[in-house]
């Protein structure tokens, strides 16, 4: 079977610093990958760089039939807009020349009730607005989905739905994900593989492997309990 993505000698640099320093990996297709690391050791960043919204150095190869949907851990729009979920939605659809029986059915297939289509995006819930934006990402039917800590604004309930809804999505429709994500009881459970970012020391396999407590010591600097629940904001 042939990788849906390729990354060799990747380097992303900012101002000159170095952000993400030569990281190769593959992923296949069905791959369910957690990016984890320190806080500013280049996850958003690595997103960035694999859907080439940021310039980079190195070789980033999607398969000829990856189509890639993309779910940002925030959006820069001002919440407060009259903006409806049903606009947002409505925007990529019509970007896509997708029918509008399209936006019913990714709404219906993350769980948000046709009348919170109607609804601004301002006053959803931090779970509600989550379930929007995977929504938005599923439009175009993507067989890669790249999310990035999506459970930033959660509490532990909803985490658990969007959990559940991402490995349902998976099974469905053979996806492959990439999850940003800091919350390693969860990444242990969810993924089938493991990039560790960190500037000493990337490593990259199955997380009974890489969440060892030698490795991610040596990743964080710092000793870490995997099974606890943390929730930072990464950059």
């Amino acid at each position: 079977m042939a990788p849906i993505l390729s990354v060799r000698d990747l380097t992303v640099e900012f101002d000159n610093r170095t952000v993400v320093h030569r990281l190769n990996f593959e992923i296949y297709p069905g791959d369910n990958v957690a990016i984890i690391g320190p806080n500013g050791a280049g996850k958003t960043v690595l997103l960035r760089a694999l859907l080439n919204l940021v310039p980079y150095d190195g070789v980033i190869e999607w398969a000829p039939d990856a189509k890639l949907g993309y779910v940002p851990q925030k959006i820069a729009a001002d919440r407060h807009l009259p903006l409806k979920v049903n606009d947002l939605l409505a925007s990529k659809a019509r970007l896509l020349k997708l029918p509008d029986q399209d936006i019913r059915l990714a709404a219906e297939r993350v769980g948000l009730p046709p009348e919170l289509l109607n609804t601004s995006v301002g006053i959803l819930s931090g779970g509600q607005f989550q379930k929007a934006l995977i929504a938005f990402a599923l439009l175009g039917n993507p067989n890669a989905l790249l999310f990035d800590e999506p459970m930033s604004s959660l509490d532990e309930l909803a985490e658990e739905r969007v959990y559940e809804l991402l490995r349902d999505l998976q099974r469905e429709r053979d996806m492959t994900v990439l999850l940003v994500s800091h919350d390693l009881s969860v990444v242990y459970q969810f993924a089938t593989k493991v990039l560790c970012l960190s500037k000493a020391n990337p490593c990259f396999g199955p997380p009974r492997e890489i969440l060892t407590p030698e490795t991610l010591e040596a990743v964080y600097s710092a000793p870490v309990k995997f099974y606890q629940h943390h929730h930072h904001h990464d950059q």
